[in-house]
């Protein structure tokens, strides 16, 4: 346990709004089964890889009441409540899933707030460390961003929610955002090979917001495969002495020091190797090889 806490350590923190966390956190969405629809592979496993996170040093979890649906949440409330005083929860509003487990909007500002008091009623909570409004595909910053925004503003001023964050949000929500309320965290689409919206990630390293990419491996699998078998990547991470994946998670880390990591897994294996990023050091050669191979592409 105290390997693991020095590990992540190691990276230092950073606040998500008045929450200080450490670095690596833990995503909690692969911990629902296939799809992120409907209960895990593993039970007694899924259990063990929060537990294990906690114990490891892990202060910050990334959650969502429609991740299973409910299955993640009930998860964390029965591995970890009562919880960690220090430990923040933070989950996202904007999305439902229907009965075949298909991702519906769920993002009326009176369907936000139920959202928020249903993420309190699965965990356990009378409050949550941040919520996230995920917008959708094509959502833009207009009255109706406005208006889902004041939702969430008002459940913070009620006490619901500590901090509020955006995610898969465009340069121009993030600026009206900011305009009208203090945001604590961004939750945007980056990784090594897929660095999308760069100008989203230097815009709240320059306002003191936290960042955490999703999918900081990339996504789907065909895409993690074949990133981690790049051979410079895999050259770096024989030099330095650690998996690809660490070199990759590291990355992150290294880009900036608001990044907040929330990489996921449903195995105690994975998240010893996700946490031991923290404790790999980038130098001048690696950093030049891996700009090379990946050079930045916004993709569409």
């Amino acid at each position: 346990m105290s390997d693991h806490v020095h590990s992540i350590e190691a990276a230092g923190s950073y606040p998500i709004g008045s929450w200080q966390v450490r670095r690596i956190g833990y995503g909690a969405m692969q911990l629902a089964g296939d799809n992120v629809f409907g209960p895990p592979r593993d039970r007694d496993e899924a259990i063990a890889v929060l537990r294990a996170a906690v114990q490891s040093g892990v202060n910050h979890i990334d959650t969502a009441e429609f991740y299973g649906p409910r299955v993640v949440n009930e998860l964390i409330r029965e591995a970890l409540h009562p919880y960690p005083a220090d430990l923040a929860i933070v989950s996202k509003v904007g999305a439902r899933r229907d009965p075949r487990g298909a991702v519906l909007r769920f993002d009326q500002p009176d369907e936000l707030r139920q959202g928020i008091e249903q993420n309190l009623a699965t965990l356990g909570v009378d409050r949550l460390a941040a919520v996230n409004l995920r917008l959708m595909d094509g959502s833009r910053a207009d009255a109706w961003f406005d208006a889902q925004l004041g939702s969430l503003i008002r459940a913070r001023e009620e006490g619901l929610i500590d901090g509020i964050g955006l995610s898969n949000v465009s340069s121009e929500q993030l600026l009206r955002a900011v305009a009208q309320t203090e945001i604590g965290c961004v939750q945007n689409w980056f990784n090594l090979a897929d660095q999308r919206a760069p100008e989203v990630l230097d815009e709240c390293e320059r306002r003191g917001i936290a960042f955490a990419p999703f999918f900081p491996l990339g996504y789907p699998r065909r895409a993690i495969e074949q990133t981690l078998g790049n051979p410079a990547l895999t050259s770096v991470a024989a030099r330095l002495g650690a998996t690809p994946a660490q070199i990759a998670l590291a990355w992150l880390l290294d880009r900036a020091p608001n990044v907040l990591l929330i990489p996921g897994t449903r195995s105690r294996t994975h998240l010893s190797e996700n946490l031991g990023a923290a404790a790999v050091v980038l130098d001048g050669e690696a950093r030049a090889e891996l700009d090379k191979a990946f050079p930045l592409q916004v993709l569409a």
